[in-house]
């Protein structure tokens, strides 16, 4: 699939099990019921694609764009992200425990409802994300940014946040904290 583009196409059932793709290009297309399982793509382009049931067990995306994109009733876990953009993309209710998001670019991400435990979003781009009903247990927040996402009613159990992170959410959630105490 290298260097291949792929518009409005609709994958259904395809098993691309230990498939690969450098600099490919998805738009707008649909994967139903498929399996990306230990696939590794480097520099794909996945833009507006709708992954329903599919699976990325295993899989490996490098610096790879899915701006736009949804994810629903997916496998995405174990999963290698490294590095991309995946700005816009609806991950709803979607189960992310472990996976390491880690200077990745999520603005604008809608992660409502989805399990985040233990996941690590290190220096990550989250600008303005939806996390109302995420699940936060262990997950790493450290040096992300976090500006514009609401952080109000949120469960905080465990999850690792940086000096100016604590600040953010106390001032989110209306308390005041005294210069002296910032030491």
């Amino acid at each position: 699939m290298s260097g291949r583009r792929f518009t409005d196409c609709r994958f259904v059932d395809c098993d691309l099990t230990e498939s690969t793709s450098t600099g490919a290009t998805f738009e707008g297309c649909a994967f139903v019921g498929c399996r990306l399982n230990a696939s590794i793509h480097t520099s794909t382009v996945f833009t507006r694609c709708t992954f329903r049931r599919t699976s990325f067990f295993s899989a490996v995306l490098r610096d790879c764009k899915l701006v736009g994109s949804s994810f629903d009733s997916c496998t995405l876990r174990p999963l290698t992200v490294e590095g991309g953009d995946w700005s816009y993309v609806c991950l709803q209710r979607a189960n992310l425990s472990g996976v390491d998001l880690s200077g990745v670019r999520l603005e604008e991400t809608d992660f409502s409802g989805a399990d985040l435990t233990t996941t690590r979003f290190r220096h990550a781009r989250m600008a303005r994300c939806q996390l109302d009903g995420a699940k936060l247990t262990g997950t790493d927040l450290s040096s992300a940014d976090l500006t514009g996402s609401d952080l109000r009613g949120l469960r905080w159990d465990a999850t690792r946040l940086d000096h100016a992170q604590l600040l953010m959410v106390a001032d989110c959630l209306g308390i005041v904290v005294p210069e002296k105490a910032l030491g």
